[in-house]
């Protein structure tokens, strides 16, 4: 059974202070390399889109008024 958040949190107060510290500059740098693959994978798929042709290039008002069909 996967603990609740309360309890997640109610475990935590139970650490030390540095523990504590520890715990959340992990958490911090996870949530950084998580951010960064994802913008990673943004990068790769729009390459691709690009490469295959699947990229809308226009005006302001070109690319608005595609978007209005």
């Amino acid at each position: 059974m996967t603990p609740c958040f309360n309890e997640i949190l109610e475990m935590v107060e139970t650490l030390s202070a540095e523990e504590q510290t520890d715990l959340m500059n992990i958490v911090r740098y996870r949530q950084i390399e998580r951010r960064r693959q994802e913008i990673a994978d943004n990068i790769a798929r729009s390459k691709t889109e690009y490469r295959d042709g699947n990229v809308f290039r226009g005006t302001l008002e070109e690319i608005m008024s595609e978007l209005m069909k």
